[in-house]
């Protein structure tokens, strides 16, 4: 999947202007590959194209905001129906969007936010809320510490720095643990949503503190590689360690399912169906919600054993 995005993605969307065949053109500009969750966002998207008869033009960025600019800007030249883009960053985003908007071409924001103050130069924001998944993380921990007052030494493991879910799940994580001083976070560093760079960050977290009882890790795939860095200090995952990660891959299911890890707070990369309705809609000139939140849950150790035989990611 990985190879067939980097083949998706290597013009960076360039191209001539699109004909004029009836059929919507969307150019959707991706953050990049780094995930397990970022794969199946991917073919949601593709696969929910091809379905609604929607022509699109798909770019990789490989986690970088310029390439991204990049793909807007060509999909600007192209006269693309809609843009759609999953931000890398939230910062940075007023000069493309207003060139898209002077160009009269709709974009919607998908899975991150942008933090421009001026809200017209996009039409709608999909995507879930990154403050109640961190919130969520967050009072399933104090659950499982009520009543016991000896102190809690947490690390997180934090998505790509300056991006809308990296700041908003530290923060919602951090609003719910503050009101109990026995939760102390001792460590806290980016592993940029990488299974490479959780293990890597992690091995460095277990040599610079003696003892940690919790991990958070903003999503399942810098949750995954921490394991591996636990497991090779000669701990237990889950018992030693416990684990709390956000996005319910199949992979970090399975973990759960494990033992390894220990509550995981949905986060679904399934954005394709509804995506796909809203540019229908904005083309239609039809009105759309500023705001379209999608339906998550949690997960414990016995859900994940249950959802897992009809997991689709």
């Amino acid at each position: 999947m990985v190879t067939a995005l980097a083949a998706c993605g290597g013009d960076n969307g360039a191209g001539g202007s699109q004909p004029d065949d009836g059929k919507i053109t969307l150019g959707f500009a991706q953050v990049g590959a780094e995930s397990g969750w970022r794969t199946a966002n991917t073919k949601s998207i593709q696969d929910s194209a091809k379905e609604a008869g929607i022509d699109l033009q798909f770019s990789d960025a490989q986690q970088k905001q310029e390439n991204q600019i990049k793909a807007i800007r060509s999909y600007i030249t192209q006269k693309v129906d809609v843009i759609a883009f999953s931000p890398v960053v939230e910062s940075g985003w007023d000069t493309v969007l207003l060139e898209a908007k002077d160009a009269k071409i709709p974009v919607i924001l998908t899975d991150r936010a942008v933090d421009s103050k001026d809200t017209t130069l996009y039409e709608t924001f999909i995507g879930s809320d990154f403050v109640l998944e961190g919130k969520k993380a967050g009072e399933w921990l104090v659950g499982q510490y009520q009543g016991k007052p000896e102190p809690v030494n947490i690390v997180e493991l934090q998505g790509t720095t300056g991006s809308a879910p990296a700041n908003d799940r530290k923060s919602g994580f951090a609003d719910v643990i503050k009101a109990d001083p026995k939760f102390k976070i001792v460590a806290s560093q980016t592993g940029d949503f990488t299974r490479a760079k959780g293990k890597e960050v992690m091995e460095a977290f277990l040599k610079a503190n003696k003892d940690i009882d919790v991990l958070y890790a903003h999503n399942d795939d810098m949750g995954l590689g921490a394991i591996e860095a636990i497991e090779g200090a000669g701990l237990k995952p889950g018992v030693d360690i416990r684990i709390i990660t956000v996005d319910a891959v199949k992979d970090g299911m399975q973990a759960l399912a494990d033992g390894k890890i220990n509550y995981i707070v949905e986060c679904s990369p399934l954005l394709g169906p509804q995506l796909m309705d809203l540019v229908k809609k904005v083309v239609a000139g039809e009105s759309v919600p500023e705001r379209v939140l999608t339906e998550e849950t949690t997960f414990t150790q016995e859900q994940a054993k249950a959802a897992l035989p009809n997991r689709q990611y």
